[in-house]
């Protein structure tokens, strides 16, 4: 499935005042960052933004679920992000508020630390 570029456009026309919302293409979707931040994810025409136990409870109330795939072995697996509330795909006021809350989301995720490369030995002299 492509990332509908339209909607990634107009994710990044209503954050403006936020933060500059950027792009990276996975697995068919694509990753939205605002302000290097990882606040949501595209597949298709679809918005997902990210979700932890601080927010979850406004997408619950909303019966907003969560973003599903399918695993290589045929299981279906759930990651933290909850579909966007059909409002925010024509009302600028409703995506930042939602995006906000994914923002926030991405700001309390651990970070992820680079991966330490080995230390060369020295050679026996």
């Amino acid at each position: 499935m492509s990332v509908d570029e339209g909607l990634v456009d107009w994710v990044g026309e209503c954050l403006e005042p936020i933060g500059r919302v950027t792009m990276r293409k996975i697995m068919g979707g694509a990753v939205l960052y605002c302000g290097g931040t990882v606040f949501a994810l595209v597949d298709g025409g679809d918005l997902y933004f990210k979700s932890d136990a601080a927010n979850e409870g406004a997408f619950e109330a909303e019966g907003l679920g969560k973003f599903e795939f399918t695993g290589k072995d045929g299981k279906i697996g759930t990651m933290n992000y909850r579909r966007a509330p059909l409002d925010v795909y024509d009302d600028p006021d409703a995506m930042r508020q939602w995006a906000r809350l994914g923002v926030e989301a991405g700001e309390r995720a651990p970070q992820k630390k680079s991966p330490k490369r080995p230390r060369r030995k020295k050679p026996k002299v």
